[in-house]
């Protein structure tokens, strides 16, 4: 490399307007350069290859045979920088092939993917999308690695100015019953959630741990008979007993279409939260990672 350390670079494009004009004058008019200029340039360039490239004839400028030799490689050098530097890359989803992957948590792959999903197969049928549950520690350096294009969910924890964030949903905290629960053909007080047996989903920095909290901050001690980490375990179980459990509004919507459950409003102000998608400063820009970002949100639109 020490080869072209010194060597200006801007030569290059003065051996190809002298190639393509064959005439001094109009290459440095296409280069807006005076004449003066151009001829200091191209003495530069002879004496930095160590040949004339050009000799004056009648007609203009004819190039020698070190120049013959030089121009394919001079243009192709061009258009590379022109074509894979200086030109931002064109993304076309309808025929792209590739795959994205995205860090999820468990609210944000069940209130994003689905929607998201079905307007992929509609804009792109060739783009795969793989995700990965990762511990929330780890979403950060999931990003800034590459092993993730985009992180979508409940990240309270990731803040960094390297990562960039759009809120996509608002969400809030729903009870569930089974349908043939005492309590589930009224509204529910605040008896009735103090004197239940509760199932509860307890996991570091997860939307439930949110209205857990809630309700440690206010003295409010129900008596937990189940405790898990697993979401999906609520479920079967919320089915089979008299249990009541406090989910996330995504998860409720998808037990009580999956089991003959009822919804039943909180008779606490529990804290909303919100789905967001982040992605790291890396890809802020990069075409392919701003159309899935745009596609994630319009699936989030009216939801």
């Amino acid at each position: 490399m020490d080869e072209i350390k010194d060597f200006d670079l801007n030569l290059l494009r003065v051996f190809d307007a002298m190639w393509r004009q064959r005439h001094l004058s109009r290459a440095a008019e296409e280069l807006g350069l005076s004449q003066p200029a151009m001829s200091h340039s191209l003495k530069r360039l002879r004496e930095r290859i160590g040949d004339p490239l050009f000799f004056k004839v009648r007609t203009g400028m004819q190039p020698s045979p070190r120049a013959e030799q030089l121009a394919p490689v001079v243009r192709s050098v061009l258009t590379d920088v022109r074509d894979s530097i200086l030109t931002a890359p064109q993304f076309f989803p309808s025929h792209a092939r590739r795959s994205f992957t995205i860090a999820t948590s468990e609210v944000g792959e069940l209130a994003v993917l689905p929607r998201l999903l079905a307007l992929l197969v509609k804009e792109a049928p060739h783009i795969d999308i793989e995700t990965i549950a990762a511990p929330h520690r780890d979403v950060r350096d999931l990003l800034e690695r590459g092993r993730a294009d985009l992180a979508i969910g409940f990240f309270p924890d990731l803040s960094d100015p390297d990562v960039f964030e759009q809120t996509l949903a608002r969400r809030g905290f729903t009870c569930l019953v089974r349908v043939g629960h005492p309590i589930a053909g009224g509204k529910l007080t605040e008896q009735q959630f103090c004197a239940a047996s509760h199932a509860v989903v307890q996991a570091d920095l997860c939307a439930s741990e949110l209205a857990e909290q809630y309700l440690r901050d206010n003295g409010i001690r129900p008596h937990a008979v189940f405790r898990t980490s697993r979401s999906l375990s609520i479920l079967r179980v919320i089915a089979s007993t008299d249990l009541i459990a406090v989910v996330p509004d995504p998860l409720a919507d998808l037990f009580a279409r999956i089991e003959d459950l009822r919804q039943l409003t909180p008779p606490y102000p529990f804290p909303s939260f919100l789905i967001k998608q982040q992605w790291h400063r890396t890809q802020h820009e990069n075409p392919p990672n701003r159309w899935l970002r745009s596609l994630v949100h319009a699936s989030c639109e009216n939801s």
